[in-house]
């Protein structure tokens, strides 16, 4: 009989919804953007914004409301790349969210000085996307999750909208898109 539990170890659950927006098909990313909305991990619950945007002068930044969750997927989902930086402060944020798959989802993260919102909308069809353990030499983790890609996005920052928009993109034999929502994402390590 073929099992029907996974053996690897589950590491984080919940949400992470991306925006990879362009001024023109394959140009250069004007905004990228990587929204968390943590329901289980070793560092605990709670929200992740890692952004770097024309709006944040082309800087990375990090907006949390969890330090303690940022600090540990530095050091285990987000070991590479522009936000891995342990140095890069974290600013502390209020999220919420309104709207649904069906409209629009929006994330609104708020600080002293900023107010962000980010919008998906006009959806695609959903699908399962899966990357197996250890498929990745450069990472040993896995994760699958269930993406609904949005083929329009907008990021605004305290009332001026981002550069860019979202453009199709191919994920295996799916049509997908630079700016969409993963839902019941969950990653695991052996």
């Amino acid at each position: 009989m073929v099992s029907q539990t996974d053996a690897n170890e589950v590491r984080l659950t919940g949400e992470n919804n991306y925006m990879r927006l362009h001024e023109e098909e394959n140009g250069p990313m004007t905004t990228r953007a990587s929204h968390w909305r943590v329901l289980f991990s070793p560092g605990g619950p709670g929200h992740v914004l890692f952004l770097r945007s024309d709006l944040t002068g082309d800087e990375p930044r990090i907006y949390s409301d969890n330090i303690a969750l940022v600090r540990w997927m530095q050091g285990e989902i987000t070991t590479s790349g522009e936000f891995a930086d342990q140095g890069i402060p974290v600013i502390n944020a209020v999220f919420t969210r309104s709207g649904d798959t069906a409209f629009f989802w929006t994330e609104n993260i708020d600080t002293d000085e900023e107010a962000i919102s980010m919008t998906w909308f006009d959806f695609g069809e959903p699908f399962v996307i899966g990357v197996p353990v250890g498929s990745n030499p450069d990472r040993p983790l896995g994760w699958n999750s269930v993406f609904i890609p949005a083929r329009k996005a907008q990021l605004m920052m305290n009332g001026t909208v981002a550069v860019g928009r979202a453009f199709p993109e191919q994920r295996g034999d799916r049509t997908s898109s630079t700016a969409g929502l993963a839902l019941s994402e969950t990653w695991v390590r052996p």
